[in-house]
Order: C-alpha cells, then structure tokens, then sequence
C-alpha cells in the first residue's frame, strides 16, 4: 500500500498534469470555435473560480487530510481560471501587436509587460486576497500552493523575457502569437542561475519539513509543496534542456483551428 507521502506526489505531479491538459484542450477547442468561443468558454468556467475560492476558504482551519487536499485543489481551480482567461484571449493586456525587433530593452520590457498587464494585475489581486485571508490560519497549505506557483511564474517569464535556450510557443492560441516577439532566444541569462537557485532553496526547505512531520495530514500537505515546487524547478530547466517536454500534451489536443482571412470571425 502506497504511503501518504507517494499518493500526495503523484497527486501533485497528475493534477499539475492533468489541469494544464485540460485547459489547453479547452482553449485549443475555444479556438476551433470561432472568437465569441473564447468569452463562452472563460464564462462557463467560472464556477471554478468560485469553487476554487470556496474551497480555499473553507479549508482554512480544517488541518485534516482532506482540509489539505481540499486547499490544494481550490487554489488550482483559481489559478486554473485565471490561465483559462488569459489562453482564451479574455484577460491579457492593452498591447497586440508583436513587438519589433530593433527596441532597445528598456522599450521591449514595456511592450512585453502591456501584452499581459490584465492577467498579472488579477493573478496579483489574487495574491492579495490569499494571503490576506489567511493570516493566522491553521491550514497554510492552500497559501503556499498559490505562492509557488505566483513566483514561480513571474520568474519563468521574466526567463523568458531575457533571452533562454528554449523558447516552445507551440500552444500559443493564434490570438496570442504576438507573445513570442517578446520572448528572446539565448544561451543564458543572469536571472536563470537566481531563479533555480531560489527554487532549488525552496525545495530543500519542503523536503526538510516533510521529513520532519509526523501527522499524516502534515506529510501530505508538504508532499504535495514538495511535488509543485520540484515541478515548477523542472520547468525552469526545460527553458534550456532540449527535453521534448511538449509532448505531454501535444498527443490529446485537437487540430488546430484551420487559418482565416484578415477581418473573419476567428
């Protein structure tokens, strides 16, 4: 029999899996529908949203083994939403035009930051709202879960922003392929080596208190921090190892919508 510490990795690693497949699928069909699809599909999905911040409430002073898997999955139905909104095209930013390549960097760090202005404000409104709702919690699980993955993203963009090996645009809905003009193709960049390293720290400290619990609940809630921030590390390191990483989900999405002409309904 599996202990609670594998079922809570391979948890971590399924839903990690699992949410991120499911939303492409959603955007990839969205696409397929026509631009109206996009609105439709970020609507339909917002009982996520509302589930997703009931779950975390609710789960606050619940230390239990399901009060932990309860705030794990509510702050992913959150996040989740907010990825949706921005794949569909509902939620990015002012600027959609690709950015041209002769700007000098101060220029292409404001055009890349209009392109997404409108997700991070509501990914930060977020921030603010978890963080500020649990001081003083007894179960922190759910806060720590959004923590990762809000910095963990903002240093995988500015990654990407700077200039990595590995640039993979190929789930890029068309209405967001100007993004790409903001990405730059380098070796290495300053930021990488402060990113692993801060994830890597991170990482250390979860093992550390995951060896440490006793309580079952304990062991779960760490397991799963340990499994995220492991993942979002790996995440970081295929920005520069020629891994085929897309693979995970390029096998369950949909064609493609087929090209349309300037000015049709897309």
């Amino acid at each position: 029999m599996l202990s609670p510490v594998v079922i809570a990795l391979l948890a971590a690693v399924l839903l990690w899996w699992f949410s991120t497949g499911a939303i492409l699928v959603a955007v990839r069909l969205a696409e397929r529908g026509g631009k109206r699809s996009g609105l439709r599909a970020t609507t339909f999905g917002l009982p996520l949203l509302l589930l997703g911040g009931w779950a975390f409430l609710q789960t606050l002073s619940d230390t239990s083994l399901t009060g932990v898997y309860g705030a794990f999955l509510g702050v992913l139905a959150l996040w989740g939403w907010v990825e949706l909104a921005f794949l569909t095209g509902i939620v990015t930013g002012p600027h959609e035009e690709p950015c041209p390549p002769d700007r000098p960097g101060f220029e292409r760090f404001l055009r890349a930051w209009s392109t997404i202005a409108y997700h991070e404000v509501v990914l930060t409104l977020l921030f603010a709202f978890v963080v500020l709702t649990s001081l003083g919690a007894e179960n922190m699980v759910g806060t720590y879960t959004f923590l990762i993955l809000y910095f963990a993203r903002i240093s995988a963009k500015l990654n990407l922003f700077l200039g990595v090996a590995r640039v993979n645009t190929e789930f890029l809905p068309r209405h967001l392929e100007h993004l790409g003009s903001h990405f730059k193709i380098a070796r290495m960049n300053w930021f990488f080596p402060v990113s692993v390293t801060v994830l890597t720290f991170a990482l250390s400290c979860w093992i550390e208190r995951l060896v440490a619990a006793e309580a079952i609940a304990d062991q779960a809630g760490f397991a799963l921090l340990t499994g995220l921030t492991a993942l979002a590390l790996l995440e970081h390191w295929l920005l520069i190892l020629p891994l085929p990483d897309a693979k995970l989900w390029r096998w369950m999405l949909p064609a493609p919508a087929p090209k349309t002409t300037e000015g049709e309904d897309r």
